[in-house]
């Protein structure tokens, strides 16, 4: 299971997913909020840019990602203390698999 640490230094906001430094690019291919990159603890466009890059590195389809990425930046990316903090990837999909069956119709079980 991934974890997704972010931290504030001197020279940028850096969030790693193990030891491995999290792009932005992909998600603003996606959609791109922000061509600054990331950050976190407010809700502009930086903390939009990393919500949506941490579900689609989780694997989520580009369209359930743009579709959730507001709320799920809202929940943890701009509550987020700003020196930084830590999700874990059960989390991400705990607050996440009921947004996405409900949105595919799926029946809960």
């Amino acid at each position: 299971m991934k974890t997704y640490r972010a931290n504030r230094k001197k020279t940028g906001n850096l969030v790693f997913v193990g030891a491995t430094t999290l792009s932005p690019k992909r998600s603003q291919a996606v959609f791109n909020h922000s061509p600054d990159g990331f950050s976190w603890g407010f809700g502009g466009s930086e903390p939009s840019q990393l919500a949506l890059a941490i579900l689609l590195d989780l694997g989520v389809e580009d369209d359930m990602a743009v579709r959730f990425h507001q709320d799920f930046k809202w929940e943890f990316v701009a509550n987020a203390p700003e020196d930084g903090f830590t999700i874990k990837e059960e989390e991400v999909r705990r607050w996440l698999e009921p947004r996405i069956k409900d949105a595919s119709g799926a029946p809960r079980t």
